[in-house]
């Protein structure tokens, strides 16, 4: 579904990414991780076209994104939901969810998914004429990922969902992930929390200082000594198991 190629890009002169390359086929769950300053949410700001590619080539469900304008993007059925969640404070959790289908046409199944989103996420039917701005951290996580759902999505990218968030509400976003999951949602996750993010993915991709160093499925890398070292942390097979 989604194809990275060599791709380069950043801000300025310096380049961040330095020749990345990936993959994410339908129905997977693929995360990215990586320290701060990485490059994580430098790739999906790259592959949503907020950031250009300098080079390589970045490929999404048979079309070329490379020079594509965002708007177009997200027309294609790709979806962000962005580091610090970015609702929109002012305006209500309901007004928030109906700007995640502004491109859509069909009214009617948009009025449908709005149900079903509330029956599936009862908070956001709670506080629906509440302004977004007055949410929890992690109710605002949960509004955020309602809103690029109500784009119908083919490729759901999540930057850093975990962020910021108390730990019981880090377990209720990562339960909305394994739910989606099992849907048959197709995943894109950039995560500094990599126990989290390696525990719901099939796949993942180690990135630092902008370059791949390390992939393969999800269960081999929570098993490699140089991951668990410096992402999983201390007491990390306690912690796990």
């Amino acid at each position: 579904m989604l194809t990275l190629k060599s791709v380069q890009s950043g801000y300025g002169r310096a380049p961040v990414l330095k020749g990345i390359s990936l993959h994410v086929r339908p129905g997977e769950v693929v995360t990215l991780i990586g320290a701060n300053g990485a490059g994580k949410t430098t790739a999906l700001s790259t592959i949503s076209g907020l950031l250009p590619a300098r080079k390589g080539a970045i490929e999404f469900a048979g079309q070329d994104l490379t020079r594509m304008r965002p708007e177009r993007i997200v027309t294609l059925g790709l979806a962000l939901v962005p580091e610090g969640r970015r609702v929109f404070r002012t305006l209500s959790v309901t007004a928030n969810l109906e700007l995640g289908a502004f491109y859509r046409q069909d009214k009617k199944q948009v009025r449908r998914d709005l149900e079903e989103l509330r029956a599936r996420f009862p908070i956001l039917k709670e506080r629906a004429r509440q302004a977004a701005g007055t949410l929890s951290g992690g109710e605002q996580q949960i509004l955020a990922i309602g809103r690029a759902l109500m784009a119908r999505p083919k490729l759901l990218m999540l930057d850093e969902p975990s962020m910021g968030l108390a730990p019981q509400m880090v377990t209720r976003v990562y339960d909305i992930l394994r739910d989606l999951k099992k849907s048959g949602t197709t995943i894109l996750l950039v995560e500094q929390n990599a126990r989290a993010a390696l525990k719901v993915a099939d796949r993942g991709y180690v990135l630092e200082t902008g370059r791949i160093i390390l992939d393969g499925a999800a269960a081999e890398l929570q098993e490699d000594p140089e991951v668990q070292r410096a992402y999983l942390g201390k007491g990390y097979r306690e912690v796990w198991e």
